[in-house]
């Protein structure tokens, strides 16, 4: 300023052609100064110069220089609110671009923490993202493809998966929850696909982003509740049949009794109706086995303890005829309370402790545990509230992959002599619990019976 002033000062105060200098003086200060601060330097201007006109140049004291101090008052005004201005959106943008950058990093986050796989590709087939579930479901590591052609390891792993996306990627056409199946070195399992595209601006580079989830839960499910459908299907026959044949047995078997004990009846006649006989009873044991099948029913629900029934049902095995003398049979877990039909979580209990030393015979290693299951233990959307488990593992050969798919149907057995309703049996009282049974089977390693039960009755149930 006092640069200036002095410039000013020699050239001819008002009259100098160098009066102009103080306008960005002005101005600079309002763009880097506060307003406060531009309003003293634009004052301390106009008083600086106002007393070297009245010192140095009295006569020149025109209408000139008022207009010279009205110029630097509105200079001083208009650059501090274009400076003003420019700070707020200045501000505004680093607030919106800090939005931004939070926006991505949740974004992020997000898709990192979700379950459902998500891949993108481009045009090419090269990998542009993906995240912690894919890499968990397809069983490879993002930092290893990143930038480099996939579509052949998909190709390997899931062909369905390799063929939606290739299809979107050529015909632009979405798929929509397209059901593959993930081949893995570990394991087989189905997923749901969907699949969409997105170009990018400015180029228009098409790329291919895959929605996927792991469906197994929901298959096991479904499988399930068919399975329940079949049972109860099967349940109402065999009532049905078993008392249309009952009656007409017991006529034949005490017909042909009699016939056997008549004084006519030589050896060949008496051992034929004995056959009979003999053969009578069992179809007459058989049948009752078929409505004690059908009349699987929670009838007498009230609170007791898992664990207990348990070992009840251990003890009556031991005493079992079946059961070798070497047979070693644990119960684990802690006291599991609930509400449920204590004769049938008996006979759950029984039956899959009793298949399990029958099926591994000598030297048979039996483990019982109850308990409350994990967060992560019981398949998604089962709709079992506080749930409780039961869990009967064996060393057994475990169970042939012919006999797994059907193995809770009625007259299934992969062990000789073997009926086929006992686990039948097991899968109605589970059903009549609302529960959900579940087998896992390695062949040499043994076999997992998990049953899972609500702790508690529904209110409509109790009323």
């Amino acid at each position: 300023m006092a640069l200036v002033t002095t410039v000013v000062h020699v050239t001819g105060g008002p009259q100098s052609d160098l009066t102009p200098l103080y306008v960005p003086l002005i101005a600079v200060t309002a763009v880097l100064m506060p307003p406060a601060s531009t309003a003293l330097v634009t004052a301390l201007v106009g008083i600086v110069y106002f007393a070297d006109v009245l010192l140095g140049h009295t006569t020149a004291m025109t209408a000139q220089v008022g207009l010279q101090l009205l110029v630097f008052v509105m200079v001083a005004a208009a650059t501090a609110y274009f400076a003003s201005r420019v700070s707020v959106m200045g501000a505004e943008r680093e607030a919106l671009a800090g939005e931004l950058r939070q926006a991505r990093l949740e974004a992020a986050d997000v898709l990192r923490s979700v379950p459902t796989g998500i891949v993108t590709v481009d045009q090419a087939g090269h990998l542009l993202y993906c995240n912690p579930a894919a890499e968990q479901i397809l069983g490879f590591k993002e930092r290893q493809w990143r930038g480099r052609p996939i579509m052949p390891e998909f190709a390997k792993v899931a062909p369905e998966f390799w063929a939606a996306i290739t299809a979107t990627a050529r015909r632009g056409v979405r798929a929509m929850r397209v059901e593959a199946t993930v081949r893995r070195a570990d394991r087989t399992f189905p997923i749901g696909v969907t699949t969409t595209t997105l170009d990018v601006e400015p180029v228009g580079e098409p790329r291919v982003t895959a929605i996927f989830t792991d469906i197994s839960d929901s298959k096991r499910l479904e499988e399930l509740h068919l399975r329940a459908e079949r049972l109860e299907a099967v349940a109402e026959l065999s009532a049905s049949l078993a008392h249309e044949i009952k009656n007409p047995l017991a006529s034949i078997r005490s017909s042909v009794e009699q016939l056997g004990r008549a004084k006519r009846a030589n050896a060949d006649e008496k051992f034929l109706t004995s056959l009979i006989v003999r053969e009578s009873d069992r179809l007459s044991r058989l049948l009752s086995e078929f409505l004690d099948f059908s009349r699987v029913r929670a009838t007498e629900c009230r609170p007791l303890d898992l664990r207990a029934v348990a070992t009840a049902a251990i003890r009556l095995v031991r005493e079992h005829p079946d059961c070798p003398e070497d047979a070693v049979i644990e119960l684990t877990g802690e006291a599991t309370p609930m509400e449920g039909d204590e004769d049938l979580l008996h006979r759950v209990v029984s039956n899959l402790v009793l298949n399990a030393v029958q099926a591994t015979g000598t030297g048979a290693r039996v483990s019982v545990r109850t308990g409350r299951p994990g967060p992560h233990e019981l398949p998604g959307g089962s709709g079992i509230e506080s749930p409780v488990s039961l869990a009967v593992s064996d060393n057994g050969p475990g169970i042939p992959e012919n006999v797994r798919a059907r193995l809770f149907e009625p007259f299934v057995t992969g062990r000789v002599g073997g009926t086929g309703l006992g686990l039948a049996i097991v899968q109605r009282a589970v059903d009549a619990h609302r529960g959900l049974v579940l087998v896992d089977s390695t062949a040499g390693q043994g076999t997992t019976f998990t049953v899972y039960f609500p702790s508690a009755r529904r209110k409509e149930e109790a009323a």
